[in-house]
């Protein structure tokens, strides 16, 4: 029986495989720019940037959980093959983009999935626009407000460091580079994870689970945020490489330019219950370190193609949301 407490089970179990997928196809969000300047190895950044993901479950709450749960599509039109259609659509794009080696947003793909589902079953109507406009505005704030930050911080940090030896800077810079690391993965972890929870926290709501009033259970924080931390030890290769090396060539002193840029921005949107991505923002916080150097500096073709990626995935994730819903309600009733 398609409502059966076994069926939610499978539906909380599909949520953490995404939540999975995301720490896996993020991992580069945190680590390409500390590996790429050789601070720490692929083995002990993913190993880093995985216990941060999971010690930011004792710095925030769950603002941007509540957005993802209520913010996007109205909850009274959740069902199981929501749920599932939305879940099909994100995981279908990361795993594609992640083949590609294209720094997606996880986020996104999931809001895309809700977006395609809820549309198909209720119509436009169910759309909670206030969410999606200010979720839509942050694809083109986030990179903008990344690449500024970082782009003012390798300025100002240049400024700084201008009397110093390069031996001397490139020392200091290289252990600077391991807080900001952290810092980044602790923003990573704060929003990321969070959306995974939204999910699972619907799924319980829908079926009368968690009560009368929308909430996220520990259980659900704690799960998630462990799942995601495991996601990032697997680490996506492809994508680290992507925007370690190929985007711009980075020393120490950008990497921790444009760590530090990312989780300031991505810290304030968490705090603000806005659903970012993480992607986004760190892409534009490198762009714009590699802009200090010269324009060229900056590979502009990749960062193109990146930016397609982006404006893509929202409208694309939804697609194969609809197609995934239509095909469970064939095959499952």
């Amino acid at each position: 029986m398609i409502d059966s407490l076994g069926f939610v089970i499978f539906l909380v179990v599909i949520a953490l495989a995404f939540d999975f997928i995301n720490g896996f196809h993020d991992a580069a969000n945190s680590i390409s720019t500390v590996v790429s300047t050789r601070v720490l190895s692929p083995r002990f950044a993913v190993m880093w940037a995985a216990f941060f993901n999971f010690a930011a479950i004792f710095i925030i709450g769950t603002p941007v959980a509540k957005t993802i749960g209520v913010g996007i599509i109205h909850p009274d039109i959740m069902d199981n093959y929501v749920i599932f259609a939305a879940l099909g659509g994100a995981i279908i794009w990361n795993l594609t983009t992640w083949y590609l080696g294209l720094p997606s947003s996880s986020s996104h793909a999931l809001i895309g999935g809700l977006i395609g589902a809820g549309v198909l079953k209720a119509g436009i109507g169910t759309l909670v626009w206030g969410g999606i406009v200010k979720t839509a505005l942050f694809i083109f704030l986030s990179p903008s407000i990344g690449m500024i930050l970082g782009l003012g911080m390798m300025t100002l940090v240049l400024n700084l460091s201008r009397n110093s030896n390069v031996t001397r800077s490139i020392k200091l810079f290289r252990k600077l580079q391991l807080c900001s690391s952290a810092i980044n993965s602790l923003g990573h972890g704060m929003n990321d994870a969070q959306k995974t929870m939204g999910i699972i926290a619907i799924i319980l709501y829908s079926k009368g689970l968690i009560g009368p009033v929308f909430h996220i259970p520990f259980w659900v924080v704690f799960s998630c945020y462990t799942v995601i931390a495991l996601g990032t030890i697997s680490g996506g290769w492809r994508i680290v490489k992507t925007m370690g090396t190929k985007i711009t060539k980075l020393q120490p002193i950008g990497g921790f330019c444009a760590e530090t840029a990312a989780a300031i921005s991505i810290i304030g949107a968490s705090l603000g219950g806005i659903p970012v991505s993480t992607t986004h923002t760190i892409a534009g916080a490198i762009m714009g370190v590699g802009a200090t150097k010269r324009l060229t500096a900056v590979r502009w073709g990749v960062a193109g193609t990146i930016v397609w990626a982006w404006v893509l995935t929202i409208p694309i994730a939804a697609m194969i949301s609809a197609v995934v819903y239509s095909l469970s309600i064939i095959m499952i009733r």
